[in-house]
């Protein structure tokens, strides 16, 4: 009997908590995320993947702008894990992003809890593991931010949404594909390309074999659909279509985008967009969805191609015949980057952020700071196989940086970034940008490489203002867009072309600038911003929170795991409310019981 009354008091403190948690005005949001191996066979052989609470792809994360996100992970892979939320500003807070130039890692067999809020921000963006190559063997996942009901969108409310994670794949895991890169191997051409976590529908039985499982995506006919599209990948480039279908382009990053209609688009690994996609075709067969491999010898490249299925829920027959075909411009690359020049932002548009989508103008603002960061081919250095950004090859510091400053810890990195490529020989260093707080920073990215890459920062969205083929030049400034580039989280830099961006230094902390190409970013293609408020206030940057992991020069002050920091967190999450709930059960249950 005691044990019983002992169960009926947890139970109805549980339901307490769940009552008080998750009342109407309440702003938090709670999600619990087991990250494990599970078995797959995405292309048709088992291979061990990263699952999110056993599902491939991850779960959707899915709030409200300004709400407060609590995420518990446990962390049950066999080795250390960070999880990114990739373009969450995490306003005032780069202790929550995931990177390790900002946090520890967690341990196997721990568990954290990440706790930020997605302040003044909407739109698509998604998550992923951020250490040793894992999310070439999955733990990703769609995360989306929601307009409050007073805030109106640019384009009538959609009748559903859709969320379609695309990106190349390889048969070999994380592991496997880091002892390559060890070694001085390139990773090689993928395997193929998965949709939602799913390999190619078998439009072709020379190159999709028998026993893949595919994605069918199933919609009602005459309706409109936001279909949001992450390219989580590992290096490739996809165009991406929908046989026969317009794609009205919406959003792109969390910013609001002048709507215009592609029949296809490329979406460069790291990068997000929401379309408006009306089913409006008729149902005589379903409808081929494809992402195929671009800025390669697309013929070599032809098993590179992600199919899956649209299906009316009145349509006659399978779908069948050739897939629809990507823009014929192999050898003429203006095609590619005339459509990303298209890509505008929608200034008209309501926006959560503090100042209007629109009425920041910051094609008027002084620029304080210039960084042209340039990459080559892969180089050697002492020996090893390395990427650079400006001839410096970046290394982790076993003490993270933002923890290194806040506990004085010396000798941890060098706060010199060069503005301009080094002329000397490439350098391995833990090499940091010395950013401005309240500056306005302009970075030139130039790709000296053959192959696409994409840069990410994060903490902010930067405005795209100019992109074209050859070196940049401070004559180049003349080509860029002042009033209406688009404003997002990552960027493409096109083989022997050169990419623009401006950013408002005005979130304070240290912030990953890395290329999203995980084969180049493992090997050192990186480094941070770090921009410090001079007058050290709490008011622009949040304390380093209660449960934060120490390792490195700072090991010796971790404490061993134990369930009252999570308690802890749990009561300073909530508000006083959530404790007087509490006890409000707690009394209500010894008095049933006693």
């Amino acid at each position: 009997m005691a044990m019983c009354r002992v169960f009926a008091v947890v139970f109805l403190v549980y339901i307490g908590l769940l009552v008080s948690l998750c009342s109407a005005g309440d702003p938090y949001v709670f999600y619990n995320f087991e990250v494990s191996y599970i078995t797959a066979s995405p292309l048709g052989e088992p291979q061990q993947v990263i699952a999110v609470n056993g599902k491939f792809p991850g779960p959707i994360v899915n709030v409200t702008t300004n709400d407060n996100v609590v995420i518990n992970v446990r962390n049950k892979l066999d080795e250390h894990l960070l999880l990114h939320w990739s373009g969450i500003q995490q306003r005032r807070s780069s202790w929550q992003d995931g990177l390790p130039g900002t946090n520890c890692p967690i341990p196997p067999k721990w568990n954290w809890t990440y706790q930020f809020q997605v302040k003044d921000q909407v739109g698509s963006f998604f998550y992923f593991p951020s250490l040793h190559m894992q999310r070439s063997s999955g733990g990703f996942g769609s995360f989306i931010i929601n307009n409050r009901a007073v805030i109106p969108i640019p384009f009538n409310t959609p009748d559903g949404d859709i969320v379609i994670m695309i990106g190349d794949w390889y048969k070999r895991n994380h592991t496997a594909l880091r002892r390559a890169l060890d070694a001085g191997r390139d990773l090689g051409m993928p395997d193929g390309v998965l949709m939602n976590g799913k390999g190619p529908y078998q439009y072709n039985t020379t190159y999709v074999p028998d026993g893949i499982d595919h994605e069918t995506i199933t919609v009602q006919p005459g309706k409109t659909y936001r279909v949001r599209v992450h390219n989580v990948g590992v290096s490739t480039s996809l165009n991406f279509r929908i046989q026969n279908h317009n794609m009205l382009l919406a959003e792109s990053e969390g910013s609001y985008t002048v709507q215009q209609n592609y029949t296809s688009l490329d979406i460069h690994v790291g990068q997000s967009y929401s379309f408006l996609v009306t089913m409006d075709q008729n149902a005589s067969s379903d409808y081929y969805i494809v992402a195929s491999a671009r800025m390669v010898n697309e013929t070599t490249w032809r098993r590179v191609t992600g199919v899956a299925i649209l299906h009316y829920t009145n349509s006659k027959g399978k779908a069948s015949g050739p897939l629809p075909t990507a823009p014929q411009d192999e050898f003429d690359k203006t095609f590619s980057m005339n459509q990303a020049r298209s890509i505008r932002w929608n200034v008209s548009a309501s926006g959560a952020r503090p100042n209007p989508q629109g009425s920041f103008r910051y094609g008027s603002i002084n620029v304080t700071d210039v960084y042209v960061l340039k990459n080559v081919p892969p180089v050697q250095i002492n020996g090893k196989k390395r990427t650079t950004l400006s001839g410096i090859s970046f290394i982790n510091p076993a003490t993270p940086i933002r923890l290194a400053d806040q506990f004085k810890v010396k000798g941890v990195y060098k706060l010199d970034f060069p503005n301009k490529p080094l002329t000397g020989p490439p350098k391995l260093e833990t090499s940091v940008i010395n950013g401005t707080y309240r500056g306005f920073m302009e970075v030139i990215l130039q790709n000296n490489e053959t192959r696409m890459q994409s840069y990410h920062l994060s903490g902010y969205a930067v405005f795209v203002v100019g992109m074209d083929y050859g070196e940049w030049s401070e004559n180049s400034r003349g080509t860029y867009n002042k009033w209406d580039g688009i404003a997002r989280t990552t960027v493409q830099v096109y083989p022997g072309a050169w990419t623009a961006i401006l950013v408002s230094l005005d979130n304070v902390g240290v912030w990953n600038l890395r290329s999203e190409n995980l084969d180049s970013w493992y090997l050192g293609q990186e480094t941070y911003v770090r921009v410090v408020n001079p007058e050290e206030t709490n008011k622009t940057e949040f304390p380093i929170p209660d449960n934060a992991l120490f390792c490195g020069a700072l090991g010796k002050m971790q404490k061993p795991q134990d369930i009252s920091s999570a308690a802890r967190l749990l009561f300073k999450a909530g508000n006083f409310s959530v404790l007087i709930t509490l006890l409000y059960f707690v009394s209500a249950a010894i008095s049933i019981f006693s």
